[in-house]
């Protein structure tokens, strides 16, 4: 992943040669702050610096993740501003979704229907403490999340009954693809399975 990193941080160099950092925050949906860009990342203020490419906590000024700074480099790299849709789709929707579904469904929406099959009740409480935010047209149990300024996840939960067992998916943006590339999403994807099971 190291060798991905610099790849993208050279890349994003080229790319200063052509954009502003005031551009470039726009197409992502940061702000430009004195020779940095600052966005919304799983409702924490992060920042980047614009000379060395790194991602740090605006509050602590500590270092993210090497799992994060390359999300987050990718997420610069590929946005292009394209507006959202609010047209739910699912990961097998999305270009390039389809090999992947399964391999996706597996580590995402599977873990969250096997952890609330039997206390599906408790699922509201899990997303909004995770920062979703009900989705009423979607489902009594459908949660919107906005981990990113110009991506946004929607998670839905199907309680079981003695004919179907509970399912859940995690479903996109219809736009997500022009801001992270298909396995981008698949990782922040599983970051929210992930985050609703911790809460």
């Amino acid at each position: 992943m190291l060798r991905q990193i610099e790849t993208l941080r050279a890349d994003l160099r080229l790319l200063a040669e052509q954009q502003t950092p005031e551009r470039l925050a726009h197409l992502c949906g940061g702000q430009a702050l004195g020779g940095q860009i600052e966005l919304r990342y799983w409702y924490q203020a992060v920042r980047v610096d614009w000379q060395t490419l790194e991602w740090s906590d605006q509050l602590s000024g500590a270092a993210l993740s090497v799992y994060d700074q390359a999300l987050l480099l990718y997420y610069l790299h590929t946005a292009n501003g394209t507006s959202l849709t609010d047209r739910w789709v699912s990961f097998r929707e999305l270009p390039g979704g389809g090999f992947y579904h399964q391999a996706f469904q597996g580590y995402s929406g599977d873990l969250v229907a096997k952890a609330f099959s039997n206390t599906p009740a408790n699922f509201p409480a899990a997303c909004q403490k995770a920062g979703g935010t009900a989705l009423g047209a979607l489902g009594e149990y459908a949660f919107a999340f906005k981990p990113l300024p110009k991506i946004h996840l929607a998670t839905v939960l199907w309680p079981g009954d003695e004919d179907f067992p509970t399912r859940a998916g995690i479903l996109f943006d219809a736009a997500s693809i022009n801001y992270l590339p298909i396995d981008g999403l698949a990782l922040i994807g599983s970051k929210l399975a992930r985050r609703i099971l911790r809460a």
